[in-house]
């Protein structure tokens, strides 16, 4: 058992194009991660649109929202509204700023839970991650700001009363886009950091999925206790709207959501299409806010 899991982890290692130490350096990292259900994009809408962007979300989708604040959420002087949207399929963060928005705010894709900030930060470091922001007090806990080689973005967060949010009945999948130059280094990082495995390693996955039909690109999956990654890596040429959807939904039967969406005001910027087991579309929210939904095909 030990030889044919060894031998698992070198092919999975020689697809990567990574060493099998880097396949296995996440057991040297502290795990700081807590659930999926503590996962959530970050969604900035003008202040004017968050109320039809809350209203669109939550009946796309269900659930309920926090109670609506004001509040400083960066280490400097800035005012936005701050809420949280939890549905069954994805949590979002929202932030509908008063004032301008202090760099490098707005660029980070999502915020991460962590069980300790010092240690998360550290080991985001080690792990190959520059600190863009380092960590500050907020109103409810502590920040900071990090980006991974390809340019990704991500907050971590921690609260000072831990929370307890319901599991998701499907948890959804952080979309980030990267360079064939930066894939390999950026896999190695997160995996070592988020003490994840990747799940897929598809070398020739449908160009339909970025809005390429004759085309063939490579995605990469990965699964952590942080949630699901899929790592799109793409030359950059890109139509409208692919690269701008974060996060990809999992809905139960894809048809039904969309007719929900509809009513509620959500474009379709990407009609439907299947491919990889699964039929998916692509839809911006009142707003801007674009995401991808998609169901089990």
């Amino acid at each position: 058992m030990r030889i044919r899991s060894y031998a698992a982890a070198l092919l999975m290692g020689a697809c990567l194009g990574l060493p099998l130490a880097a396949q296995a350096a996440s057991s040297a990292s502290p795990a700081v991660a807590v659930a999926p259900q503590y996962d959530t994009t970050h969604v900035y809408v003008a202040v004017e649109d968050v109320d039809k962007f809350v209203a669109s979300f939550l009946a796309t989708f269900g659930g309920q929202s926090t109670k609506q604040v004001v509040a400083t959420v960066t280490p400097t002087p800035s005012s936005t509204t701050s809420q949280l949207l939890q549905t069954p399929v994805g949590t979002v963060s929202l932030f509908g700023f008063k004032t301008p928005i202090p760099y490098p705010f707005g660029a980070e894709r999502t915020g991460y839970l962590v069980t300790d900030m010092d240690v998360a930060t550290k080991a985001a470091v080690a792990a190959g991650a520059d600190v863009l922001v380092e960590p500050f007090p907020d109103p409810i806990g502590r920040d900071t700001v990090i980006q991974w080689p390809g340019g990704v973005n991500m907050q971590l967060y921690w609260h000072t009363t831990t929370p307890n949010y319901t599991a998701f009945e499907t948890v959804p999948e952080n979309r980030v886009y990267v360079s064939a130059h930066k894939v390999k280094e950026f896999v190695k990082d997160w995996v070592a950091f988020s003490h994840g495995k990747v799940v897929s390693d598809d070398a020739k996955a449908p160009g339909v999925e970025i809005g390429r039909p004759n085309d063939t690109y490579r995605r990469v999956r990965i699964e952590s206790a942080f949630g699901k990654m899929t790592v799109l890596v793409t030359d950059g040429h890109l139509p409208w709207p692919y690269g701008r959807e974060m996060t990809g939904y999992e809905v139960k039967n894809l048809d039904e959501t969309l007719a929900k969406a509809k009513a509620a005001g959500v474009t379709v910027v990407a009609e439907p299409y299947t491919a990889d087991h699964r039929k998916a579309v692509v839809v911006q929210f009142p707003g801007g806010y674009v995401a991808e939904i998609h169901s089990a095909s």
